[in-house]
This record gives structure tokens, C-alpha cells and sequence, in this order.
């Protein structure tokens, strides 16, 4: 078990250097030689000695450490994107700490000032909303704030998302045309971003194309609120025989109800299109045909713009939006002639 009273110095004497090339060793980016990293490396092994973190953070300034602030894991969307930016600012020296907050504008409130009170170095907020007053105690504090995957009005906030109108314009070409007699879209929860301007690109293709939505439920980003919108939508005699589902999360739980609650098949009776294109997406069950988020892509911006912002003390407001494929699987084959599209 390592000592607590062992120190940098008792390495430095341990392998024969400086207290300072200790230092050197245990600071990420420092320059020392390889032969020095091995030597106090092998001392610090020796003598159970670990870095005090905390304790450099106070000389320092940093924590190295962001908060991610999410409201909930349960789509499959945002495990997987905040897997690969936890391994990402890791490559860069940073560790996550993750706070779970309820999309109320109150929870969040507390739990920023929670963040705020571990001093980190920046914050990134995941499908939550902050009050203009919290985002500007943030920047006052001169701590970087990005949003992820979520926009929020204002002049001075950083968000990277997909380019969600361009996606959501993408699919009501493609539904448009497989020439269906009546075309139906369930809503995310309506006072998100993405789910705001996937309607309003899905709306745009629509008219472009010359046709509209029959009909419209909500399923507010849930399995169980899109089973009951696809209930209530299918239910009714004349019933879409084409469907955006705002989200994957949400289509999973809309093509179980078609097929085992109300025996329609996908995509004989019902295509079926979605957003997201989470792993199980892939799955023979749903074979989902669905717009990409690039995450790999946003979670290289979102660092990017992090470092830049901590390292410079500034933050230039920027909003980065990503356009991703259409992924074209079983739920809603390609229609003739369609040449815009992925398949895999």
C-alpha cells in the first residue's frame, strides 16, 4: 500500500535526479529524458509513491479534471459518446467526473455549483439546458462551457452538435420518395434543440418535396412515451404507412409496439426512419435504416475546443454542426433510383 508520507523529494534521492525531473516525469506534456522516466518510475514503484494530484492543483491553478454534466444514460447514444470523449481527454490529460442532474432547470443549478466547487477546469453539458444566469457565472468564473449534442440560444455559448435540420431534410426526401400515401412523425421532448431543428429540416423536405405530415405524436425522447405515441398514432384507421421517429431510442420502442401490439409489419406496412445510429440499430431485430451522428468527429470538436479554451483563457462562441450519412437498413429499403444514401 503505498505511504502518504513518502514525497517527490524521497523519489528524486531514491533515482539519483532533481526533485524538479520528478515533477517533470509526473506532469503530462513536461519534457524529460527516457532514461530519467525509467529511473523515477522504478523509484516511485519502489517506494509506493503516488503523485498528489489535489495537492498540485492548488500550485497549478488546474484540476485537470472536466464535469460532464447528463440528465440521462439510458439512450444508447450518449454511453457510446461520452465512452470515447472520457478516452479522449484522457489522451490529453484530463479525467471526467460525471454528474447526473434531473432536466429541471433547479437540479441543474445545484448540481453546477457541485461542479463548480471541485474547481474544474471546464464544463461540458449533455443534453441539458442552463439558464442564461448559470452560463454567464460560468464564463465570469472563466470556466469553458460546451454544450454536446444540444444547442441553447444566446451569442456567447459554444455547442457542437450533428447538423440535425440538414438530417432531418434528408430524411423527409427520402421517406417523400417512396411515394407514401400518408407520412407521420413522433416528437422528441420539445424544448430540446435536436429535436426542434430535426422537425424543422423534416418539415423543410417535406414541403420541398410537396407533401406534409398526416399526423404528429410525442414520445419526448422515452421508450414509454414513444409507445404510447405510436399507439395513439397507429391505432387509427388511416394510419401513416411512413414514420420519422425523432430518435433510435425511441424507434426501437415504436417498431416493438407495430409489430408485436398491433401485428404491422416494418417495413411491409410501416418504413420506418430514424436518428442516431446506436449500436443497436445494427441488430437483425430492427435493422434500422437512420442518420449517423459522426460522434467520433464531435468528440474530437468538443476537445478541441476545450483545450484551446483552457490552455488560451479564452473562448471564442462557436456552434459546430456535423452532417452524417443516412444509413439505409430493413426498416425502409432505398426507393428506385435513390442514390443518396449508405448502406452497411
Amino acid at each position: 500500500m503505498p505511504n502518504d508520507k513518502i514525497t517527490s523529494l524521497d523519489v528524486a534521492k531514491r533515482a539519483g535526479v532533481s526533485q524538479s525531473a520528478v515533477s517533470r516525469v509526473f506532469t503530462k506534456g513536461a519534457s524529460a529524458s527516457q532514461k530519467t522516466i525509467d529511473k523515477v518510475r522504478k523509484a516511485a514503484k519502489e517506494l509506493g509513491y503516488r503523485p498528489n494530484v489535489l495537492a498540485r492543483s492548488l500550485i497549478t491553478g488546474r484540476s485537470r479534471i472536466i464535469g460532464l454534466v447528463v440528465a440521462y444514460l439510458d439512450n444508447y447514444f450518449y454511453p457510446v459518446a461520452l465512452q470515447k470523449l472520457s478516452n479522449a481527454l484522457k489522451e490529453e490529460g484530463y479525467h471526467v467526473m460525471v454528474f447526473m442532474a434531473s432536466d429541471t432547470t433547479k437540479d441543474i443549478e445545484r448540481v453546477v455549483d457541485e461542479m463548480l466547487d471541485y474547481q474544474v477546469d471546464a464544463i461540458v453539458a449533455a443534453s441539458v439546458p442552463l439558464s442564461s444566469d448559470l452560463a454567464g457565472r460560468c464564463r465570469d468564473e472563466g470556466i469553458p462551457l460546451v454544450f454536446f449534442n444540444r444547442s441553447q440560444d444566446g451569442d456567447n455559448l459554444t455547442s457542437v452538435t450533428a447538423d440535425n435540420f440538414a438530417g432531418g431534410r434528408e430524411i423527409a426526401r427520402f421517406l417523400a420518395a417512396h411515394r407514401p400515401e400518408r407520412i407521420g412523425y413522433i416528437a422528441g421532448f420539445e424544448g430540446a434543440s435536436t429535436q426542434r431543428d430535426r422537425e424543422a429540416g423534416f418539415l423543410r423536405g417535406l414541403e420541398e418535396a410537396g407533401r406534409e405530415v398526416s399526423s404528429r405524436t410525442v414520445g419526448n425522447f422515452c421508450s414509454d412515451g414513444a409507445r404510447a405515441a405510436a399507439l395513439a398514432m397507429f391505432s387509427a384507421p388511416q394510419h401513416p404507412d411512413a414514420v420519422f421517429v425523432a430518435n433510435d431510442h425511441m424507434a426501437f420502442a415504436v417498431m416493438d409496439v407495430l409489430r408485436s401490439d398491433l401485428h404491422l409489419s416494418v417495413p411491409g406496412d410501416v418504413i420506418l426512419v430514424s436518428y442516431d445510429d446506436v449500436p443497436p440499430a445494427v441488430w437483425a431485430g430492427y435493422s434500422l435504416t437512420t442518420v449517423r451522428q459522426r460522434t467520433s468527429r464531435m468528440v474530437e470538436e468538443t476537445v478541441r475546443v476545450l483545450m484551446n479554451a483552457i490552455e488560451t483563457g479564452e473562448a471564442p462562441p462557436v456552434n459546430i454542426k456535423i452532417a452524417g450519412p443516412l444509413i439505409v437498413r430493413g426498416s425502409a429499403p432505398a426507393p428506385l433510383g435513390w442514390t443518396n444514401w449508405a448502406q452497411v
